[in-house]
Order: structure tokens, then C-alpha cells, then sequence
């Protein structure tokens, strides 16, 4: 018990544990509007093209700065974005398809750049490849800086802008027709699932930074039908994870961060599908249980005034 204690004095993980536990509690606020509005996969898309945003930041500055790389990544996720609605809007592709041909072309080329600079001068010292897996223990203060404020802003934009984006994720319509700015909210929305991205891709990974966006928001919707409660559940789901994710990392040597995050919150979802009072397996067990029940009382009342006639 006092050998987990002590790894809460170091301060590398102090900071690190803080920047993942905030990480999570924004991407699963966030992530809850992206899969109320059936864009799970949205998350995934962007996280892959963020990439060669990643790449082309480091080819143009030559410095491993998450400022930078958030800049390019930003900028290819809103390409990535404007790319999706053109093809969904303008052609008679379906989204889930968009989706697929924006996340290979983007990785695609991600990966072409990334073998680029892999082989330049400078390649092994970039240590670009950590993005693709993610890699919390090589996060400095400036990054891990830079990680919190951004979570923070995402957290702050969600809770002034609730009512708004609790509107169009169930009603755009209605929305339009009080005369929201439905397009301008849904473009912030995806940009700011570009911004949680681009932020957890260096603790995360390319590879698993959706799973930290859905998979809180798909557990916390066990619990409750209220968008209010999900989205808190989902945040503490998310924070839950980003901690535990970075303990066991710190407990256990030469175990990735990111992966165990991403096990957490799938902990908390398998718990969250056997145990939901309403949804979850045992609930639902009960249910047909107890329907069972009701139904051979009732078959066994008529039989029983039969036999007495």
C-alpha cells in the first residue's frame, strides 16, 4: 500500500496522472454528444488524419513541440472535416463510407511523410512514431501544460454551449427552425473532436484515441437516459480511466500508458453492460425473469378455477 503511495511523489507522474485523468474527463463529455449524433467513428477519423498534420508540422519547424504539432493536426482534422461533409453532402456516398476513405487517404499519407522523415537526417531523434501507439512518459511539463489547457478549454466550450449542443444532437430541425446556427454548432463540435484528438494523440496514440472518446460516452448510457447524467458519468468514466490507465503504467515497468487507459475504460464498459440498472444484462435477466414469473401465475389462476368447476 505505501509502495503505491510513493508514486504519487514523483513528480513526473504527478503531472502526468493530472494531464491523463483531465484528458479523459473532457474527451467523455465530449464524446458523448459524438455518439448521441452517430459519429463514433468520427473520432477515429480524425485521430488518423491528424498525422501527417503531425509530419508536416515537424518537417516545416524541425522541432518536437505539442504546440506545433497540435497546429498542423488542427489543420488537417478540419480539412479531414470539411472533406467528410463535402463527399456526404454532395455525392451520394453515405457518411460511413466518407469516413472510410477520408481516415485511409489522411493515414495513408501520414504514413508516407512519417517513413520520410524516418529516414532523413533527423529521423530516429523525432520520435514521431510514438504517435501512432502514444507515449505518456515522454510528455515534459510543457506538454503536459499545454494537455491541461486544452482540456480545460474543451470542458469550459461544453458546459457554456450545453443546451445548444443537447439540441442538435436530438433535434436539428427544431434547432434550425428557432433559429439556432445549426451548421456553425455542428462545425464547432468536430472541431473541437479535432482539438481532443489532437491533444491525447501523444499520450494515447493515433491508433487508440477514439476508444478514449467512445467508449466513456457508450458506458455512462448503461446508467441513465439524461443527457445531463451521461454526460458527467461519461467524464468520470474518461477521468477513471486516464488515472488508472497512468498508475498501472507507473506500477507495472514497460507498460504503455495509452493501451491500459483504453482497458480501463473497456473494464468499465464490460461492468457497465452486465450491470446497468436499466440496460445491462442482469437488469434485463430480472426482467424476463420476473415476466416469466407473472405469466405462469397468471396460466395457473384459470387452470385452477377449471379443475374447481
Amino acid at each position: 500500500m505505501f509502495q503505491w503511495l510513493e508514486v504519487f511523489r514523483d513528480p513526473n507522474t504527478q503531472w502526468i496522472l493530472a494531464a491523463c485523468s483531465l484528458l479523459g474527463l473532457s474527451s467523455g463529455v465530449l464524446g458523448s454528444f459524438a455518439y448521441l449524433r452517430k459519429q463514433s467513428l468520427m473520432g477515429d477519423a480524425l485521430a488518423h488524419a491528424a498525422l501527417p498534420g503531425v509530419c508536416i508540422a515537424f518537417m516545416l519547424t524541425g522541432v518536437k513541440s505539442i504546440l506545433y504539432f497540435l497546429i498542423g493536426a488542427g489543420i488537417a482534422g478540419v480539412i479531414a472535416t470539411f472533406g467528410i461533409g463535402y463527399l456526404t453532402r454532395n455525392t451520394r456516398i453515405k457518411q460511413d463510407t466518407a469516413l472510410g476513405l477520408v481516415l485511409s487517404l489522411f493515414f495513408g499519407i501520414g504514413i508516407v511523410l512519417l517513413t520520410r522523415i524516418q529516414h532523413s537526417g533527423s529521423g530516429n531523434q523525432s520520435g514521431l512514431d510514438k504517435f501512432l501507439f502514444g507515449q505518456a512518459a515522454s510528455l515534459v511539463r510543457s506538454d503536459v501544460a499545454v494537455m491541461i489547457t486544452m482540456s480545460a478549454f474543451l470542458l469550459a466550450v461544453c458546459f457554456m454551449l450545453f443546451k445548444e449542443f443537447k439540441l442538435i444532437s436530438f433535434d436539428p430541425g427544431f434547432a434550425r427552425g428557432i433559429g439556432y446556427p445549426v451548421a456553425l454548432l455542428e462545425q464547432l463540435l468536430m472541431f473541437l473532436l479535432v482539438v481532443a484528438v489532437v491533444v491525447g494523440i501523444q499520450a494515447v496514440g493515433v491508433v487508440l484515441m477514439a476508444a478514449l472518446l467512445i467508449t466513456p460516452a457508450v458506458s455512462a448510457r448503461y446508467w441513465t437516459d439524461r443527457l445531463g447524467v451521461m454526460a458527467v458519468l461519461s467524464g468520470i468514466f474518461g477521468a477513471f480511466s486516464g488515472a488508472a490507465g497512468t498508475l498501472l503504467s507507473t506500477a507495472a515497468n514497460h507498460l504503455p500508458t495509452g493501451p491500459l487507459c483504453v482497458l480501463a475504460a473497456t473494464f468499465l464498459f464490460i461492468v457497465s453492460v452486465l450491470a446497468g440498472p436499466k440496460r445491462g444484462m442482469l437488469a434485463k435477466a430480472r426482467l424476463r425473469m420476473a415476466a416469466r414469473r407473472e405469466l405462469g401465475k397468471k396460466q395457473s389462476v384459470p387452470a385452477a378455477e377449471g379443475g374447481g368447476a
